[in-house]
């Protein structure tokens, strides 16, 4: 049940978020509340606050009325126990999650809280007392972990859509394994107060969703500021910029001695479809060596962060041991070993990695790599807990130390018959418009949503912004264009073309005398008819444009062109006085006619 639909379906066909609500608890007791679920709210209790929603004045505010979601049970939720799936750390408390308060206050609906690894410790969704996810397209595989029971209650079309949390992949491979999209957002821009920790400086709220454009709706109502959580934070002017989105862009693949797929040949030459579908839709890949992003993946399980998923619980896990999960106890009771001088040693080991894998990402503008490198039966995951979880988290280990941000989406079905996914992931802050290049990539590879039989192609795409994220859009007319001797100021600055176009019919243009190198003089000339001016639309990184203004000459501006699209872009402009008695050259209809004269 996609959010899209649901709200057509409410605003067009007279559905009532009630019978909706009533119809997601009747498959719930049809089907058992485990393993999904750990905690329900009282099907009564949400049918009250439909009523109390549906009697607002302005529900047109609510950003997500009437739409169901769940949350998994390491949230904290006024009312409702929080397990983090171990009964013995059960406890009520009196406040509600930052995120989950944001989407409660959008009108949304939350059903429950669902199952997962215990203290959020692992990628497999086995280590957990209240029964075993399996993923949706074949009981004898896992669902992936910790986020188990989110993905499958978001893939079984019981809610719309689900948080989860991210320390190590926790988001996205149980996206992969159910046929959904799993966004893991930048660190920080979402709150984590009221959130049980597993690594508290890496921990993240991931979001589960069918499509990405649902995926962005929510983030769009969670994300935001928090005075409460020390590590809240927003992002600098162009700080995140993706000038990329809105045209060609270059995106990492491994090199094949790097990849690895644990025997999975099926996964293999499901990621290389994928590698050929993004060149498709306008990406150049770029071949890099993952040994660094591999050893950085390392550090998190091998090293001493291990220890901070012993400071969330310190003081039950000293006095509960016997009450955890054995392979969550061990790993956890393996953080004692560390020292204070260890810590300090890997946070060196990581900053020397980070100089090699910031080399290899200042050569593209984000990586594209599986989701897991493949999956895995229930038993053969009991059989080998460790080292098959360890294998889970190849490709997802090294993101949010390295303080990326990714997007898993869907890459269709291996010829087993199970799901394929892919990730793309980019620096902080490019959380939107690595959204926007995923849905094109997931409606490239999938055709149905979760494990439903619905199609992806009646859901709506993501919009398309009129700048990307942390960019301004700029026109250029002149020595800026494309092979002109100035485009190198727009190029350093990372600047990237995204379409040529033309002025409104209503400028004229001049070549500017004396002016090395030439350069033409846009003039804005109301009620004049011409045929428009030819110019480039660029997009900038918003702090790189202080300095480009900078160095822009007089009589030149910069100011608003207007467009023969009717969109309006910043651009030069020249002041009147700049071309008395200069050559007018509007009848070429751009600056490069006029060069090809002068040759």
């Amino acid at each position: 049940m996609d959010i899209s639909s649901l709200e057509h379906a409410y605003k067009r066909e007279g559905l009532s978020p009630a019978d909706v609500i009533r119809e997601v608890y009747a498959q719930i007791r049809a089907t058992g509340t485990h393993p999904i679920w750990i905690t329900l709210v009282e099907e009564e209790q949400n049918i009250a606050r439909v009523r109390q929603l549906e009697a607002t004045r302005d529900r047109d505010s609510l950003a997500l009325f009437g739409i169901p979601f769940a949350v998994k049970d390491n949230f904290d939720v006024a009312g409702l126990p929080t397990t983090a799936a171990c009964p013995a750390f059960s406890h009520i408390p009196d406040q509600t999650a930052e995120a989950v308060r944001r989407l409660l206050d959008a009108g949304a609906i939350l059903i429950g809280k669902t199952n997962m690894d215990q203290f959020a410790t692992g990628l497999v969704g086995t280590r957990t007392p209240y029964g075993i996810c399996s993923s949706v397209f074949n009981d004898e595989y896992i669902s992936g972990g910790s986020s188990s029971g989110s993905a499958v209650a978001v893939a079984k079309g019981l809610v719309a859509f689900s948080l989860g949390t991210d320390t190590a992949g926790s988001g996205r491979v149980p996206a992969a394994f159910n046929q959904l999209v799993g966004l893991k957002p930048t660190r920080g821009i979402v709150s984590t107060t009221g959130l049980l920790p597993a690594c508290r400086s890496l921990d993240c709220v991931s979001i589960f969703a069918e499509t990405c454009s649902d995926a962005a709706r929510v983030l769009q109502v969670i994300r935001g500021s928090d005075t409460e959580d020390p590590y809240s934070r927003r992002p600098r002017p162009g700080h995140g910029a993706a000038p990329w989105s809105a045209s060609r862009f270059k995106f990492g693949v491994p090199s094949e001695e790097s990849l690895e797929f644990f025997g999975d040949e099926l996964a293999r030459a499901s990621y290389h479809d994928a590698v050929e579908a993004l060149s498709q839709l306008g990406g150049d890949p770029i071949r890099f060596d993952y040994e660094p992003f591999r050893s950085v993946a390392n550090l998190l399980y091998s090293g001493p962060w291990v220890a901070e998923r012993l400071a969330a619980i310190h003081l039950f896990a000293e006095s509960n041991a016997s009450e955890m999960d054995p392979t969550v106890g061990q790993i956890i009771a393996g953080a004692r070993k560390y020292s204070a001088v260890e810590a300090f040693l890997a946070e060196y080991e990581l900053r020397r990695l980070r100089r090699e894998t910031d080399a290899s990402l200042e050569q593209m503008d984000f990586v594209l790599l599986p989701t897991a490198p493949t999956n895995y039966k229930i038993a053969e995951v009991q059989a080998a807990p460790l080292q098959l979880n360890t294998n889970l988290g190849y490709y997802t280990n090294f993101v949010n130390l390295l303080d990326m941000a990714a997007v898993a989406v869907p890459a269709g079905f291996k010829k087993d018959g199970l799901p394929f996914g892919v990730s793309l992931i980019g620096s902080a802050f490019t959380d939107d418009s690595l959204l926007h290049i995923a849905d094109r990539l997931h409606r490239r590879l999938a055709t149905t949503l979760g494990g439903s039989g619905r199609s992806l192609s009646k859901t709506p795409p993501m919009r398309s912004e009129d700048a990307p994220d942390g960019c301004v859009l700029m026109a250029v007319v002149g020595a800026h264009l494309t092979g002109q001797p100035l485009n190198w100021q727009l190029t350093s600055r990372k600047a990237r073309l995204v379409r040529t176009i033309r002025t409104r019919s209503d400028y004229r243009l001049f070549v500017l005398p004396n002016s090395k190198p030439a350069k033409p003089g846009l003039i804005y000339a109301p009620g004049f008819e011409g045929k428009g001016i030819e110019l480039e639309v660029w997009a900038m990184p918003e702090d790189t444009v202080g300095t480009f203004l900078n160095g822009i000459p007089a009589p030149l501006s910069l100011g608003t062109v207007h467009l023969e699209d009717g969109s309006s872009v910043k651009g030069f402009l020249c002041e009147p006085s700049g071309v008395i008695g200069a050559e007018e050259i509007t009848n070429l209809g751009g600056w490069r006619p006029y060069v090809q004269t002068q040759r």
